[in-house]
């Protein structure tokens, strides 16, 4: 993975004024595009299309600063249609104009090109496992809400706050199927999980394909597959998120599976009362790499 990730910035680098297909890189590199842009974003710290904007704009910005050339031609040269939507893109870097930075020389924000390196890391096992499961159905109560890298997500609880204790129980009660309990349910994440971007959350149960589903509930449909189950243990939610960013940085790259499109869950095992620990399973869906 750490090859393919530095094989796709050095073919970014030379077609950055290009439109870039993805997806046929990805093909060529032996994975998908959904795997490519996730490990990118979860390593990289940014998603995959601000990266190239940022590197399209550190090296528009010396032809700016060279003065050579009118901004029109640096706008087209750099892959825009006209100095309207080079400017826009430009200040959304550098936080100036085109027009300042050729006066004034900047100030200018540089995006050094990316060099992806696997560290020698994982001193702590991961405790994890291979579940191959057959279709089944995630029912509770849905809500879309941005996603949140870091700490507690506000919307979330709210969406949670907002249902009366014996739902909590109803949804507990239908559940008859691994994983088992109340479950924690990101779907339709955006390819780059990128920060602030809107995602469903249901807060619900795994059920049997073939169970009976009340009409007052959600339903999200997962096909049948191979899950990796992540178990950590310690204060929540980072100890939950850490070993999330862990998945990208040392569990993909050391094994040979590969993210799948499809719903993340997160099974609360145990938990303190005031919710500051708990232990919990992260499933995330896999497939061959």
């Amino acid at each position: 993975m750490i090859a393919a990730l530095n094989k796709l910035v050095d073919l970014l680098e030379e077609h950055l004024a290009e439109e870039f297909d993805v997806n046929a890189v990805a093909r060529t590199l032996g994975t998908t595009e959904y795997h490519l842009r996730r490990m990118f974003s979860s390593l990289a710290g940014m998603p995959l299309s601000e990266y190239v904007r940022r590197r399209r704009m550190t090296v528009a910005a010396a032809d700016v600063v060279r003065g050579e050339d009118d901004l029109l031609g640096i706008a087209v040269r750099h892959g825009y249609g006209s100095t309207e939507a080079f400017g826009r893109a430009f200040r959304a870097v550098h936080g100036v104009s085109p027009g300042d930075v050729r006066r004034d020389g900047g100030p200018l924000r540089t995006q050094p090109q990316l060099r992806f390196r696997l560290t020698v890391e994982g001193s702590t096992p991961m405790d994890t496992r291979i579940a191959d499961r057959p279709a089944f159905r995630l029912v509770g109560h849905a809500a879309r809400v941005p996603l949140i890298h870091q700490g507690i997500n506000p919307h979330i609880q709210q969406h949670i706050a907002g249902l009366a204790p014996q739902e909590h129980l109803r949804l507990k009660a239908l559940s008859n199927t691994e994983p088992a309990g109340l479950l924690q349910v990101s779907a339709d994440v955006d390819a780059e999980a990128t920060e602030g971007t809107e995602l469903t959350y249901l807060h619900g149960v795994a059920v049997s394909r073939d169970a009976p589903v009340p009409d007052d509930l959600d339903a999200i449909e997962v096909p049948a597959g191979k899950w990796a189950v992540f178990r950590t243990a310690g204060p929540y939610p980072q100890a939950l998120q850490s070993t999330w960013a862990a998945t990208a940085s040392e569990w993909f790259p050391s094994n040979p599976w590969r993210l799948r499109p499809g719903p993340s869950m997160v099974a609360i095992l145990e938990r303190a009362d005031d919710f500051s620990t708990a232990t919990c399973e992260l499933w995330l869906p896999i497939e061959p790499a």
